[in-house]
């Protein structure tokens, strides 16, 4: 997978090429990661890329002009590829997004600043828009970065347990049709600060185990995301696993055990 991102911060996006699982995704030929400065498509001697809003108002808007040319530029190397624009008024980035777009061989990630980017470049240039949620931050760079991270770890390769990324929280299970947060996961000592492991994680009993969590992610769900269960249609196991573990809830605010 290729990834070209347009930013007046490169520096800042190549910092990913050093850190953690996306590093290690580039430094292994899984992925490229190319920059671009839109800075160095500008027309004039100050390298202007934002001038003050039509009809006033505060802060600066992004000219469309050196997006444009950057764009073309990006394109000319590679004329695949959709423009997505890292904005708060995109589409919300979830994992089935995520998914989708490790499916590509090439992403282009847009990064506005400022107020925002002139709308005739967003109406013309840009195919999508994603947003990480319903707040502002300064620039697209960290949701770029979100997004390069989210989709690097999705290819096959890039963990080191194919199966950690089919386990982490939002992934769709295929068998029942909705996603579940992950289940609580630990590590030694057995016991820390007179807190101890769940026995059944020590058991050895691996089809018990792996109920228990997949009973640990549906209370997870039900208790602070119910939102993903919208709709859902529960397996008779899913019922019965949940049910069980409410029930045990109840039971301990009863008796305060």
């Amino acid at each position: 997978m290729r990834i070209d991102v347009i930013t007046l911060f490169p520096e800042w996006i190549q910092q990913l090429a050093s850190l953690g699982v996306t590093g290690r995704a580039l430094s292994n030929g899984k992925a490229e990661l190319v920059t671009w400065n839109p800075r160095d498509f500008t027309l004039d001697r100050h390298h202007q890329v934002d001038d003050r809003p039509y009809g006033g108002g505060p802060g600066m808007v992004m000219l469309a002009e050196p997006l444009a040319l950057t764009l073309e530029a990006v394109k000319r190397q590679a004329a695949t590829g959709l423009v997505s624009a890292m904005s708060p008024q995109g589409r919300p980035l979830n994992q089935a997004a995520v998914k989708k777009l490790a499916n590509r061989d090439r992403l282009i990630l847009l990064c506005g600043r400022y107020e925002g980017i002139d709308q005739r470049l967003l109406d013309t240039c840009v195919d999508e828009q994603w947003s990480l949620g319903d707040y502002v931050i300064s620039g697209g760079e960290l949701a770029a970065a979100v997004v390069i991270d989210a989709v690097l770890r999705l290819l096959p390769g890039v963990l080191g347990h194919e199966q950690s990324a089919e386990q982490d929280s939002f992934s769709l299970d295929e068998k029942t049709g909705y996603g579940l947060l992950d289940c609580p996961h630990y590590t030694r000592p057995e016991n820390w600060r007179e807190l101890k492991v769940p026995e059944i994680l020590l058991s050895g009993n691996h089809a018990a185990i792996e109920d228990w969590r997949r009973q640990q992610a549906l209370l997870a769900t039900w208790k602070t995301r119910p939102d993903l269960l919208a709709g859902a249609v529960f397996s008779d196991k899913d019922k019965a696993l949940l049910a069980a573990a409410l029930a045990d809830q109840e039971a301990e605010s009863i008796t305060g055990i």
